[in-house]
């Protein structure tokens, strides 16, 4: 993709500030801002360092966040990016400030795309009902539950429900997982 293809485009990625999976954060961030797209990290304690994870319990990279997800507001942006990493999504899925966010973006019509746990958030949020997606195996079940069908795929591009909701299942699908997102805001 052009360095300016998704120039003008305004991306929120929110995590918790332990335990996001590195690359589904970090891989994610530098495509979109190379493609021309203003990334904005929002976390749970805002500007208190991230501490990514590699397999779940490998420490990685530190991330300065933008802002304090408390303090977003959800206009202006045209994509919400969940990145996973079991013990972030677990987090985030607890989070009111998280869960509103997804409530809004689904809401508006905005897209979300969501990655290996990150579902969970999707799932409490209470807005997969009638999707299809596809996210880390052992959330199948979660998804199945929530009214959703899952599917065992690299990606799945849902336009159902009055939102594009784009999934993955883990950092091995991030190729798949990017191209879905520049298609979508391309």
């Amino acid at each position: 993709m052009s360095s300016s293809a998704l120039k003008g485009r305004r991306i929120l990625a929110i995590v918790t500030n332990y335990g996001v999976e590195q690359d589904e954060l970090v891989v994610p961030v530098a495509h979109l801002r190379s493609s021309g797209a203003k990334v904005t990290i929002a976390a749970l304690k805002g500007k208190k360092k991230i501490q990514t994870l590699t397999g779940n319990k490998e420490p990685g990279a530190t991330i300065k966040p933008d802002i304090k997800l408390a303090e977003v507001d959800a206009k202006g942006y045209d994509l919400l990016l969940i990145p996973g990493g079991t013990l972030n999504a677990d987090a985030l899925r607890l989070s009111d400030e998280a869960l509103a966010l997804v409530r809004t973006f689904a809401g508006a019509g905005k897209p979300i795309a969501a990655i290996c746990h990150a579902p969970w958030a999707l799932v409490s949020a209470d807005v997969v009902r009638g999707k299809t997606l596809t996210s880390y195996a052992s959330l199948e079940t979660d998804i199945r539950n929530a009214g959703a069908e899952w599917k065992d795929e690299p990606v799945v591009v849902d336009h159902e429900g009055g939102y594009a909701l784009v999934t993955s299942r883990d950092p091995e699908d991030l190729d798949d997982f990017l191209g879905a997102i520049d298609v979508l805001l391309g």
